[in-house]
C-alpha cells in the first residue's frame, strides 16, 4: 500500500495524504500479518503431523461405528476401578465419549450397537502415574545427545505402543511431551492421554543435572545445556530462579510440577542420600503450582527429604523406597500420596552398567518391599507408577509391573492402584488438567476407556504381561481401537 501511494504522489495524482502510516491501516496490517503467521504455523503443523502418520502413527479405528448411535458392551464381569470385586448382571453404555450408563443387563438402549464381551473381564483403561514418555523409547546417551526431531519420533511410536498395552493414560513425570501430547489429542498420532510436567526442576548438582563436570563451572553468560534447552531438566537455584522455571512450565500446559528433592539412581553426581532443594526452594514451586490451582510432585527417596517436601506442600512423593516408618506416618497425616513402583533390581529394573548407578539401584530395591508392606500397614494413598527409563526395551514391561504388586497385595486391590486411585491423584490437577472428566472408573459421566481382558483378575494379574494375547477389546475416549474378541 505504502509504494502504491508514494508513486501516485510522485505521479502528480491528486490525493489528500498517504494513508501508509494511520492507526487503521497499521491495525489492518497487523490483523494480515498475523492472519499470515497463524496459516504458516498451521501448515506447519499439518507437514509434521503428515510425518507422522506417513511413520504409521497415527491412530486407526479397529470398528466402524455408527454415528450418534450409543454403544453397549453386555455378557461381561466388571471391576469398576474402585469396588474390589467384579461385578456381573450389568451391561456398559458408552455415548459421546463418556459412559452414560451401567443398565441391568439387556436393559440398555434399545437402538445401540452391542459388543458381546464373551463373559470376560472389563476394567478401566489402565493408568501409569509415573511415565517419561519421550524419554522411555531412547537410551540414556541418545536422550542427552542425539536429534530431538529423532527423540520425538521414538516418543510417538512408543506411544502408540503404551496404548496398545492398555494404559490409556499417563501421568508424565519429566520431559519435552507438550507435542507429543498435542499430537495425540488432536489425533495424528495415537498413544495414551498425557498430564505432563514439563521440564524437571532441579537444584545445581542434582538428580536432574545432566552436564558433565567439564561443564563446570556455570557462569552467567553461559548457555543452556541440551537436556535445559530441549525441555528435559531446567536447573533452578534459589527461590527466584524455581519460580522463574515453574511458570514456565505452568506457562506450557503443565498439569503439576516435578521437582527433584533427592538424590537418584541414573544421574551420577549426585549420592542417593542427599536432601536437595531447601524449603524454601520447595515452597516457591509448591506456591507457583497452587496459584494455578495444581500442585507439586516430588522425586525423593530418604526420610529427610520426604519430611522436607511435607512441610513445604509437596502432595505427591515419587518413589521413596528408603523411607522410614516416622516419614511413612507422616505421609498418612498429611493425605499425600505416594507414587511408588516395583523397583526390585530385577530382569526388568533400568540397565545400569555404571557401578556407582548399580550400587544405588540395589540400595533402593532393598528398601521396596518394606515400603510397600508399611505404606498399606499406614494407610498412604499409593498410587501406581513404572519409571521406565532410558530403557526401550523395557517399555513393554509396562503391564508386568503392575502384575508385580500382587506380591505385596491382592490383585484386585493392586489394579485399582493403577485405576481408581490413580485417577483420584491426577484429578488432583483440578482445572490444569486437559480432560474434563473422571479418570480410572467405569461409572456414569466417566470418560469411556475400556478395556476387555482374557485372565482372572480376581486371581492374579499375570495377564497384564502379555497384551498382545489377553487385551482383547480396547476402547479410548469412546472409539474402539482394538478389537479381538472372536
Amino acid at each position: 500500500m505504502c509504494i502504491s501511494c508514494c508513486e501516485a504522489i510522485e505521479a502528480g495524482a491528486t490525493i489528500d495524504h498517504c494513508l501508509c502510516g494511520a492507526v487503521e491501516t497499521q491495525a489492518a496490517m497487523r490483523r494480515i500479518e498475523a492472519d499470515l503467521d497463524r496459516r504458516r504455523f498451521l501448515g506447519g503443523g499439518a507437514a509434521v503431523l503428515g510425518l507422522f502418520a506417513g511413520f504409521g502413527l497415527a491412530p486407526r479405528e479397529a470398528r466402524a461405528q455408527a454415528p450418534g448411535r450409543p454403544l453397549v458392551l453386555t455378557n461381561l464381569r466388571l471391576f469398576d476401578g474402585t469396588t474390589l470385586a467384579l461385578r456381573t448382571g450389568r451391561d456398559i453404555v458408552v455415548e459421546g465419549g463418556r459412559v452414560t450408563g451401567l443398565p441391568a443387563t439387556g436393559a440398555g438402549p434399545s437402538e445401540a450397537e452391542v459388543i458381546d464381551c464373551g463373559g470376560r473381564a472389563v476394567t478401566p483403561g489402565l493408568i501409569d502415574c509415573h511415565w517419561h514418555a519421550t524419554l522411555v523409547g531412547v537410551s540414556q546417551l541418545a536422550a542427552l545427545t542425539q536429534d530431538i526431531g529423532f527423540v520425538h519420533l521414538m516418543a510417538g511410536r512408543e506411544a502408540g505402543a503404551t496404548l496398545m498395552r492398555g494404559f490409556t493414560t499417563v501421568r508424565d513425570t519429566g520431559g519435552p511431551v507438550f507435542g507429543l501430547k498435542m499430537a495425540i489429542d488432536q489425533g495424528a498420532v495415537a498413544g495414551p492421554r498425557i498430564f505432563p510436567s514439563g521440564a524437571m526442576l532441579s537444584q545445581t548438582s542434582g538428580h536432574g543435572d545432566f552436564r558433565l563436570l567439564s561443564a563446570l563451572p556455570r557462569m552467567p553468560g553461559t548457555p543452556a545445556d541440551y537436556t535445559e534447552a530441549v525441555g528435559v531438566a531446567a536447573i533452578a537455584d534459589g527461590r527466584d530462579e524455581v519460580l522463574r522455571r515453574a511458570r514456565e512450565q505452568l506457562m506450557k500446559g503443565a498439569t503439576q510440577i516435578k521437582i527433584m528433592a533427592g538424590g537418584g539412581v541414573s544421574s551420577l553426581y549426585d549420592p542417593l542420600d542427599t536432601a536437595q532443594y531447601t524449603l524454601d526452594e520447595m515452597r516457591a514451586a509448591v506456591e507457583a503450582a497452587a496459584d494455578w490451582g495444581t500442585y507439586v510432585c516430588a522425586h525423593v527417596y530418604t526420610p529427610t527429604g520426604i519430611l522436607r517436601c511435607l512441610e513445604a506442600g509437596v502432595r505427591s512423593i515419587e518413589h521413596g523406597q528408603l523411607a522410614d516408618e516416622p516419614a511413612i506416618r507422616a505421609m498418612a497425616e498429611a493425605g499425600v500420596w505416594w507414587s511408588i513402583q516395583p523397583f526390585l533390581a530385577d530382569e526388568d529394573a533400568n540397565p545400569k552398567t555404571d557401578p556407582r548407578s548399580r550400587a544405588k539401584q540395589m540400595q533402593v530395591a532393598d528398601g521396596t518391599v518394606r515400603a510397600f508392606e508399611m505404606g498399606r500397614a499406614e494407610g498412604v494413598s499409593m498410587a501406581f507408577g513404572t519409571d521406565v527409563l532410558f530403557n526401550p526395551a523395557g517399555a513393554a514391561s509396562q503391564g508386568r509391573q503392575l502384575g508385580k504388586l500382587t506380591r505385596f497385595m491382592p490383585p484386585l486391590e493392586a489394579l485399582r492402584m493403577a485405576t481408581g486411585a490413580a485417577g483420584d491423584l491426577l484429578a488432583m490437577s483440578g482445572e490444569r488438567s486437559p480432560y474434563p472428566g473422571r479418570l480410572g472408573v467405569i461409572a456414569e459421566g466417566a470418560l469411556a476407556d475400556i478395556l476387555v481382558w482374557d485372565g482372572e483378575p480376581e486371581r492374579d494379574l499375570a495377564f497384564l504381561g502379555d497384551p498382545d494375547a489377553n487385551l482383547r477389546l480396547l476402547i479410548k475416549d469412546g472409539r474402539v481401537l482394538k478389537e479381538r474378541l472372536q
